[in-house]
């Protein structure tokens, strides 16, 4: 059902506006009096139309066409003022009100008003209705996104995915790269293929090398018998490679011959096995920079770097943030079992003022917790974390934020996952991503820093 908001300062106007309106058609109409009751008839609804007085009071000097375009940016908006003139008018369309009312007005002229706006207002929806249908026969399944730069990701995966080009994925921890490199494998010819995902960073050097190539039987201490590494697995199918970056020389050098060759030998075999796979990597450091740096082969990198798709981290996405927001919340909420129905306007607006280092994970996790804390129906500020409710990011995080006496009381253990999670960021902010040189600083090993960024949802 269309719904419409009408806010006029006196009550008995506003209710003869709403009589009008109502009488045309089936609407859901509802009334204020003041610029803060407007605010709350937009939290409360997702009104199509906004009929606002030019002198509403309670809007603290702010122009209601102004306040009106930043918190129901699709609303359509009728000015009315009293005895308004057709300069009242064209300045009412150049602040950016779709219609103009002078009032008093006949029930006959408000009602023609209202409909205009309803009309423009269901065009409106119908054209981004299609805009829509048309973007989503690129976006994967499970990305929510309005973001232009990620329709154009979609649409080049779209493009590539008969091919058994090898595509490079880079962004920061959290956009959403292992979801388009499985993405890219369903729309592949290979889909009813294997695919197989392997986390360069999250095992050691010669752990990694037999995981991806595989080994024959006493190649080394505890290689009792012949295996077959992930490149055989993925046979007819897709690999996907993360953190391509922590890949030591020598283990580039064999990635440079199976990227070329489709060839590949066991570990303690000179045999020479044939696979056929389609390959996907995925980094969060500056590829680039590590060639100039020595760290990563000039040739591997134009071998992989054939089609080159970068995800842009969220806090550059800040319209997705509440796209996102919600589709976590119905999940959870379903989940949990928790009759939450959305979020309060402050805690959404924190939402999307966060910087979010560990981008859409981070925000999914963040929205996990509101709904485990809240107790009402609506997620609230005090349900967001600390960080995101209290101090702003890269605020104090040693001993005396946590003491102070106005610092909330909780649980030991959960008021330390804290820092550690800021030091964790903060350091893998420092080294452009790169865990090795994180965990070195931090004095941890790479497997411990790995465990640590899932268990906070970085990784």
């Amino acid at each position: 059902m269309a719904e419409i908001l009408i806010a006029d300062a006196d009550p008995a106007t506003a209710a003869a506006l709403r009589a009008a309106v109502e009488s045309e058609r089936k609407l859901a109409v509802r009334t204020a009096t003041d610029g803060r009751a407007l605010l709350a008839g937009l939290g409360d609804g997702d009104p199509q139309v906004v009929l606002v007085d030019a002198g509403l009071p309670g809007l603290d000097g702010r122009e209601p066409i102004a306040l009106l375009r930043r918190e129901a940016p699709d609303a359509q908006i009728v000015l009315m003022a009293a005895f308004g003139t057709v300069a009242d008018a064209v300045a009412a369309m150049r602040a950016g009100a779709s219609d103009f009312l002078s009032k008093p007005c006949t029930g006959e002229q408000l009602r023609l008003c209202a409909q205009r706006a309803l009309d423009r207002a269901a065009l409106l929806h119908e054209n981004r209705s299609l805009r829509r249908a048309l973007d989503d026969r690129y976006r994967p399944p499970g990305f929510v996104s309005t973001d232009a730069r990620l329709d154009r990701v979609f649409k080049t995966i779209h493009a590539v995915a008969t091919a058994r080009t090898t595509v490079l994925l880079t962004g920061e921890s959290g956009t959403g790269k292992t979801l388009l490199a499985r993405a890219l494998h369903r729309a592949s010819d290979r889909a009813t293929g294997p695919f197989v995902e392997v986390n360069c960073g999250a095992l050691p050097e010669n752990l990694l090398e037999s995981e991806l190539f595989g080994h024959v039987r006493g190649a080394f201490t505890g290689a009792v018998k012949d295996r077959a590494g992930k490149f055989e697995e993925a046979h007819r199918g897709t690999i996907f490679l993360d953190e391509i970056g922590t890949a030591s020389p020598a283990l580039q050098v064999k990635l440079l011959r199976v990227l070329q060759d489709r060839t590949l030998e066991r570990i303690g075999s000179s045999a020479t096995v044939t696979v056929d796979v389609r390959v996907v990597l995925a980094t969060n450091v500056d590829l680039a920079e590590e060639v100039r740096s020595g760290r990563f082969r000039e040739d591997l990198y134009y071998r992989i770097h054939v089609v080159a798709l970068e995800i842009p981290p969220l806090r550059q996405r800040p319209d997705d943030v509440p796209l996102l927001a919600e589709h976590f919340l119905e999940r959870f909420r379903v989940e949990l079992g928790k009759p939450v129905i959305g979020f309060s306007r402050d805690a959404m607006q924190r939402l999307r003022e966060a910087p979010w280092p560990g981008n859409v994970r981070q925000l999914e996790n963040v929205v996990e917790r509101a709904v485990v804390l809240c107790e009402g129906p609506r997620i609230e500020v005090a349900d967001l974390p600390a960080d995101l409710a209290g101090a702003p990011f890269g605020g104090p995080v040693g001993p005396e934020s946590l003491v102070r006496d106005d610092a909330h009381l909780r649980p030991l253990r959960e008021a330390l996952e804290e820092p550690e999670r800021l030091l964790l960021e903060r350091a893998l902010r420092h080294f452009g991503g790169c865990r090795s040189a994180a965990a070195r600083s931090l004095g941890i090993n790479r497997s411990t820093l790995f465990n640590k960024m899932r268990r906070f949802g970085l990784s």
